[in-house]
């Protein structure tokens, strides 16, 4: 991705040279003035949301969120084991608040887990729900609208619920859909021991 960025701007730059020499340096130097003032106001975004979630994992109001959404999870993960569902329903729970940077961690531990247990449905099921997103506050976006001024940055909550909540369920109805129409053998493929332990008894 880097590589691709980088060939981009050098591309548009040389473009903007040829078309305006003359116009490309304050062009520049304005982008940086806009993207530091930006980098500054989801930097202050990013540090109350964070600080807010810090503040729910200290009194247990995440943990007891977990739990509410424990059962639903266990359904849709069609997983048992308990570290991996309690590390996705926080990692659900905190997309659904909208609080930047604090799902990712729980995400990428909760997939580690499924992955361990040998459950790629699971893992696959968080990677669409992250994706699709569904959310209630979408903190990130309320900032980007705030610092480029506008009056009415919170009137995207309900456009953004039903937005994320058709993709979600989308996202969900078609990997249910496409899980049952894989072959059998892929989704419990014998271990080598295993079929090497019925050479032998053949």
């Amino acid at each position: 991705m880097n590589a691709v960025f980088a060939a981009v701007f050098v591309l548009s730059a040389a473009l903007f040279l040829l078309t305006d020499p003359e116009g490309f340096l304050p062009a520049l130097l304005a982008g940086g003035e806009k993207a530091a003032t930006l980098s500054l106001s989801l930097l202050a975004a990013y540090c109350v949301w964070l600080g807010f979630f810090k503040v729910l994992e200290k009194s247990g109001l995440s943990e007891k969120l977990s739990r509410l959404v424990y059962p639903a999870a266990r359904r849709l993960f069609r997983s048992d084991d308990r570290e991996a569902l309690m590390l996705a329903s926080q990692n659900l729970s905190a997309n659904f608040l909208g609080l930047p940077g604090a799902p990712t961690p729980l995400g990428i531990r909760a997939t580690a887990a499924f992955e361990k247990s040998g459950n790629r449905y699971a893992s696959d099921m968080l990677f669409v729900l992250n994706a699709t997103s569904l959310q209630l506050l979408p903190t990130t976006v309320i900032a980007l609208r705030l610092a480029a001024g506008s009056s009415s940055a919170a009137d995207i909550l309900l456009p953004t619920l039903l937005a994320t909540l058709f993709s979600t369920a989308c996202g969900v109805f078609l990997l249910m859909l496409f899980s049952k129409k894989r072959p059998h053998s892929a989704k419990t493929a014998p271990h080598p021991r295993k079929m090497r332990a019925r050479r032998l008894k053949r």
